[in-house]
């Protein structure tokens, strides 16, 4: 008989993809290579995210075998380019679902949303035990963004699969509090041990080295000895609120002390620079997604960072960006509900503010009062980067993961 391998990993995105979606498994299967665990991963072939260039179809990178495929990659700034990506990727790790039954284990993240189905027949063909993680849960974060009508065929669908999920999987993996409760609530769930918490993490720096990084070309006119430069990075889709943002970016375009800086992707990238430019906002510069260098330098004149999620959405996903910014030791503005972890950490350690959706007065207050109170700020930074070394490593979060797995194939 054969022997099976212990754990294949189901993502669109991996390595050497360079989004959240990519990372953060990439980083989990690592440290379950370490632990002693036998990985697979089956994975879209890279496009978009990919600086890398050309990668090949099968490779093994410290110890992780990972299997590439190849699907239809439409522009992913509307609903529908977005629905033949989940479809076309699906169809293609459909192909290779009797291969599913090497492995103890399978692990499948929600995005695309269709695809944790497959995961289900894998456990009920082959006995493959199942783990689901949530990064967003559906079809109610496409409902509280309006791209799905909740009586459409699309919902029924999701309904549908969410049955199958929820019923089959092992364990079930919440980013936060809020989400394990909505899960709670909303799934028809099979034991209290089914959902667990394990928060999404950013890699550990160190302190960011701040002598030149002014200097970069990129961000000429952004001298933070001139300016108090306010940074949003990383998505800028359906989920984020922008519109409170450009509030305050109105309201201070004749502030001359004050910059904001946008870099990442997503669907409202293309919006926010259209609104930039019809209104001659001169206070604000936006980039595509930077890395490496231009990435650490853009953090560095950074004096304070933004994340942002609509009201309706707790619960249904949680903001990663916010790790690497606690990363940075610098304060956070979290323009989301205050029943989040996220706000709770800042207001209850003094690491930030939190401000409610359309609360533009009070978003520029507390810009104002950052960039006027330096000690104030120096006090919220240091508060932030000790939550993020307690609660937001990379080991700290994987270590997690890898406990989890241990409980998972403990009798296998």
């Amino acid at each position: 008989m054969k022997t099976k391998k212990d754990i294949l990993f189901l993502c669109q995105y991996f390595y050497p993809e360079y989004i959240s979606s990519a990372t953060l498994p990439y980083d989990v299967a690592l440290a379950l290579v370490k632990a002693g665990f036998s990985i697979s991963v089956l994975c879209g072939y890279p496009k978009e995210y990919n600086h890398h260039g050309e990668v090949p179809l099968d490779e093994t990178r410290e110890g992780i075998e990972i299997h590439r495929v190849k699907y239809l990659q439409s522009h992913r700034g509307n609903f529908a380019g977005r629905l033949i990506n989940y479809f076309s990727f699906t169809l293609a790790i459909l192909a290779r679902l009797p291969s599913f039954r090497d492995y103890k284990a399978v692990i499948v993240y929600s995005t695309p949303p269709i695809l944790p189905l497959l995961a289900s027949w894998a456990s009920q063909l082959f006995g493959v035990k199942m783990v689901f993680v949530c990064y967003d849960v559906y079809p109610e974060i496409a409902y509280m963004t309006g791209s799905i009508d909740r009586a459409g065929f699309i919902g029924k669908i999701m309904h549908f699969i969410n049955k199958s999920v929820y019923r089959r999987a092992i364990r079930v993996v919440a980013l936060s509090s809020e989400m394990k409760d909505y899960l709670t609530r909303h799934r028809d769930l099979h034991g209290s041990g089914q959902v667990v918490v394990i928060p999404n993490w950013y890699k550990e720096s160190g302190i960011l080295e701040t002598s030149k990084s002014y200097l970069n070309e990129k961000f000429a006119g952004l001298n933070p000895m001139d300016n108090f430069v306010v940074s949003y990075f990383g998505n800028m889709g359906v989920c984020q609120d922008l519109e409170t943002v450009l509030g305050a970016i109105r309201r201070l375009r004749c502030d001359c002390g004050v910059k904001f800086l946008f870099a990442g992707h997503g669907s409202k990238l293309d919006q926010l620079r259209m609104v930039i430019q019809m209104e001659r906002l001169t206070n604000v510069i936006v980039y595509d997604f930077l890395h490496g260098e231009d990435f650490h330098d853009a953090m560095v004149i950074s004096g304070a960072f933004l994340v942002s999620m609509h009201k309706q959405l707790v619960g249904l996903a949680v903001p990663s960006k916010t790790y690497s910014y606690m990363n940075a030791g610098k304060p956070v503005i979290a323009i989301m509900d205050t029943e989040t972890d996220i706000a709770r950490d800042l207001l209850a350690n003094r690491a930030g503010y939190v401000v409610e959706v359309g609360a533009v007065d009070r978003l520029v207050e507390a810009i104002i009062e950052m960039r006027d109170n330096v000690p104030l700020r120096h006090e919220f930074g240091r508060n932030i980067r000790q939550i993020f070394l307690s609660k937001f490593t990379t080991d700290r979060c994987t270590a997690q993961y890898v406990e989890m797995m241990k409980e998972v194939l403990g009798g296998s």
